[in-house]
């Protein structure tokens, strides 16, 4: 199966990781990632006018790419997959969104919404599924105690996202299961960690972070897995107390898959 595929542009410098190791793993897992050519960036944050519909354009001219080619569009980033779905949406069901953005695109056929948009873990639960994953793992993660770190991208607004319960999300935990780790359910994995404002109101942020952690750590948690490069920076580098160490979840799957060293 080949998918269209949109990196985003913190996968192309400061979260590699989190693109090379989906990249290894989908050829591993017998799918395939064809990158959108000429992509732009998806913007990071959804833009909530009404009337705005610019930083909309080069997620309709990606999704565009893939109706064309008759794929479904795969997001890695929680922040590109958040906009790329309600921008899908908008072009869906928001009729005066869809004739403004088509008007001003002059696409060959109007796009209405048409490309399914996938992230990298439904694929994982609803295209592969976990217990086919399980039996592809070459180098089962046992004894590692994970938490699962949601944030808010992904699961909100949980009507147009259709991701997962956004009060109380599996995928995750159930993809720990899957590369053979033990999951660690604690109450703070589907809060925002505060990446928005931690430039402008770094206390709070830190304090947001120490609390998610604090959480993870007090149910036995040794390690985190999260999707979101904004997330990965939050959680790493805007800690008063003691961190933790904190991993894309391609990383492990890949460490599972064989394709990465195993962590000590």
């Amino acid at each position: 199966m080949i998918y269209s595929y949109f990196p985003g542009c913190t996968l192309k410098n400061k979260a590699k990781d989190l693109d090379l190791y989906a990249r290894e793993s989908a050829k591993a897992l017998g799918f395939e990632l064809e990158e959108i050519p000429e992509w732009q960036c998806c913007g990071g944050v959804y833009p909530l006018a009404s009337d705005e519909i610019a930083t909309k354009l080069p997620s309709v001219r990606a999704l565009a790419d893939a109706k064309s080619k008759g794929q479904d569009l795969i997001t890695v980033c929680s922040a590109c997959h958040h906009v790329i779905k309600r921008v899908n949406d908008d072009m869906a069901n928001v009729n005066d969104i869809q004739t403004r953005v088509n008007n001003y695109m002059g696409l060959d056929e109007p796009y209405l919404g048409e490309t399914t948009v996938l992230h990298y873990l439904e694929v994982l639960r609803d295209r592969v599924g976990f217990d086919e994953l399980a039996k592809k793992v070459t180098n089962p993660l046992t004894g590692r105690k994970i938490g699962a770190y949601y944030g808010c991208l992904l699961l909100r607004p949980s009507a147009t996202m259709q991701f997962d319960d956004p009060e109380n999300p599996t995928i995750l935990e159930d993809f720990i299961r899957a590369i053979g780790a033990e999951p660690v359910v604690y109450a703070m994995r589907n809060e925002c960690c505060g990446g928005y404002v931690s430039l402008k109101a770094k206390d709070q942020a830190e304090s947001m972070v120490d609390r998610v952690l604090s959480s993870a750590k007090a149910k036995g948690a040794e390690e985190l897995i999260t999707a979101c490069p904004l997330c990965m920076y939050n959680l790493t580098k805007n800690c008063k107390g003691e961190g933790m160490k904190v991993s894309y979840f391609t990383e492990l799957l890949a460490e599972a898959l064989g394709i990465k060293e195993v962590q000590s």
